[in-house]
Formats: C-alpha cells, structure tokens, sequence
C-alpha cells in the first residue's frame, strides 16, 4: 500500500470507532430512560440499537407510567422528589 492510501483508511477506521462509541451510548441512554420510565431495560436497548440517536429521544418524548422511577425520584437520583 502506498502512503497516500494508507492515512485516508486510517481516518475511517477512527471515525467508524467514534461512530461504534455513539451508537453504544444511544442504546445505553435508551435503556436507563426507558426503565426510570418504567418500561423494560430490554425495550430501550433495542429502541437506542435500532434507532441509533433517535432511540433516546423517542424516550424523552414518551410518558412515564404512574408509578415509575421518574414519577417517584425524578431522571437522575434516588430520593423522593420534594423532600
């Protein structure tokens, strides 16, 4: 392979690791807002797998159930809301 080959499929190969990097974190942040939702973890890591960015933010959009973790404690932490 000559140099001039070389550099541009190493700029891919750090770009498509970045991509990978990003679409981990979807399927991560799809499952952590889909079960403080209270909806299976199962069904956010499929959304933010399949649905790459958009998985989160179908996440955000939906309404959580009565009694769930978000309702109770609010996105983030473990005590109740208003104490």
């Amino acid at each position: 392979m000559t140099a001039t080959l070389v550099a541009p499929l190493a700029l891919l190969g750090a770009t498509a690791l970045y991509l990978l990097f990003v679409w981990l974190a979807s399927a991560i942040v799809a499952s952590y807002l889909s079960d403080r939702k209270g909806y299976t973890e199962k069904l956010g890591l499929a959304a933010g797998l399949i649905l790459f960015v958009l998985g989160p933010i179908i996440f955000l959009v939906v309404p959580a159930k009565k009694d769930s973790a978000w309702k109770r404690f609010g996105p983030f932490g473990s005590t109740m809301k208003g104490s």
